[in-house]
């Protein structure tokens, strides 16, 4: 049985006031986890970060990720980065298509398709992929430092949204965000998922970078991180989902992780 992961953090972006503090480390830790606590050969477990993180190279990434997979194998795509969406206003609707951005998200997006696409066609069967992504894809802000968007709110962790807008792309922006469609719910319903997906937050809400702890990271990576040493890396990832909503909730975070997939993966231990 083969165990590989790659994992992605990308806090520098090509536009002022755009870059993030805890990707990098949330990449880091992701992958120290793998390697120390779940038997992840030090040597399958590949970084990329900053700007090695281009579209090309993360699907490149991916695609060797998932090359010659056998039953049983168990494989892991954690991505620590902005997050944005792509419009879709051919309908009577506003409808969008949910992105991450790589190092190069202007000219570049890794749109939900191409993931689900990529899953669905060489992921073989019986091989277990966790995909965990911890960034945002709703909203309208341009700026990612909270108190810029909410004036008169400065927060003492150097709170930001893992979110850029499309305009900061010359795109499109949603009238009206939070009553608009992902279009990946008409396309993948979980029922038909091969992969298991943890993100940061639901569509209607951001995920947050701070400084938590005595370190940046994501909130969501970082209450994972935290509810997994403390349940000693054992529990599954429905009891992992749950404790999260709890621990964020707790610590004055307004953001709800979404655990997809099939049922049965669900109730699965972590990274088996």
């Amino acid at each position: 049985m083969a165990k590989k992961a790659l994992c992605v953090g990308i806090n520098d972006y090509p536009y002022d006031g755009s870059d993030l503090n805890g990707c990098v480390n949330d990449a880091t830790a992701w992958a120290e986890l793998l390697v120390s606590h779940y038997d992840f050969p030090s040597a399958d477990v590949k970084l990329m970060l900053d700007a090695q993180a281009t579209k090309a190279n993360v699907m490149a990434g991916l695609t060797a990720l998932l090359a010659g997979a056998k039953p049983g194998d168990v494989l892991v795509f954690t991505n620590s980065s902005h997050g944005t969406y792509v419009t879709d206003t051919s309908g009577d609707e506003e409808k969008y298509d949910e992105a991450l951005c790589p190092y190069d998200c202007g000219d570049h997006l890794i749109v939900d398709d191409d993931l689900r696409g990529l899953f669905k066609t060489a992921l073989p069967k019986d091989v277990h992929l966790t995909v965990i992504s911890d960034s945002c894809f709703s909203g309208s802000v341009t700026r990612v430092v909270v108190g810029e968007f909410i004036p008169g709110l400065k927060t003492p962790d150097d709170r930001r949204v893992r979110f850029l807008s499309p305009a900061l792309r010359g795109q499109p922006v949603l009238q009206n965000p939070w009553k608009a469609a992902p279009k990946r719910k008409e396309k993948f319903p979980e029922s038909g998922m091969k992969e298991i997906l943890l993100s940061g937050c639901t569509d209607r809400e951001y995920s947050y970078d701070a400084f938590i702890g005595g370190k940046y990271h994501g909130a969501m990576t970082y209450y994972a991180l935290q509810a997994i040493r403390e349940a000693n890396y054992q529990l599954t990832y429905q009891q992992l989902h749950s404790r999260l909503l709890f621990l964020l909730d707790d610590a004055g975070y307004n953001q709800h992780p979404r655990l997809e997939g099939r049922a049965a993966h669900k109730k699965m231990p972590l990274f088996t």
